[in-house]
């Protein structure tokens, strides 16, 4: 449904970035209907250390951090850099891993089309938009399914364009919830998704 709002991009200029995991699945259909190369935008969330699944900072492979003022204020700082550093370090294992020694596409002057699975919080996808800024497109695009109304605001700030299937106003807390399945994406299917299209 998503690739289906992006058509107009096919046979264009594009690139599109996936952020893994549950990302690759959708930028991989895409990028099949779009005729573009794909390539990984990485994100790594650190979490509270009292509540692991809960977003204080977000780190990118460029070494770019993203936190939440008031949540870092309160963290003790020798621990928040210990952490930024693990992460940085999961995020490079993590396109060694996906990609091999495979080369990046070269997006500069070209669109990119940042694609995820869904967005809850928000931190790992503009994050992820910062970074695939930097690689200097002509045109930054935002694809997601599915998002809170309150952060299409936020994306729309980062993103040139923002393609979405939903936005809606009462969000029910998770990305799971608005689909029919969706499995926890393992980093196997993800090497297997990037070796069948890469």
């Amino acid at each position: 449904m998503l690739a289906d709002k992006l058509k107009s991009y096919a046979g264009g200029q594009v690139v599109i970035y996936a952020v893994p995991r549950g990302g690759v699945v959708l930028g991989v259909e895409i990028a099949k209907v779009l005729g573009a190369p794909l390539d990984l935008v990485i994100t790594r969330k650190i979490g509270h250390p009292a509540n692991p699944e809960y977003a204080v900072c977000v780190v990118a492979e460029n070494h770019d951090i993203l936190c939440n003022p008031a949540e870092k204020a309160l963290l003790e700082p020798k621990w928040l850099e210990k952490a930024i550093e693990a992460e940085r370090q999961e995020a490079i294992r993590r396109r060694k891993v996906y990609l091999g020694e495979r080369k990046r596409p070269a997006v500069a002057g070209k669109t990119a089309i940042v694609v995820d699975d869904g967005i809850a919080t928000g931190m790992t996808f503009l994050m992820a938009l910062r970074e695939a800024r930097q690689r200097k497109p002509a045109k930054l695009v935002a694809a997601i399914p599915v998002l809170p109304a309150e952060m299409l605001a936020k994306i729309e700030k980062e993103a040139d364009e923002v393609v979405y299937l939903s936005a809606p106003e009462d969000f029910l807390g998770a990305v799971g919830s608005y689909y029919d399945r969706f499995p926890q994406v393992s980093d196997e299917e993800v090497i297997g998704l990037l070796t069948t299209y890469c």
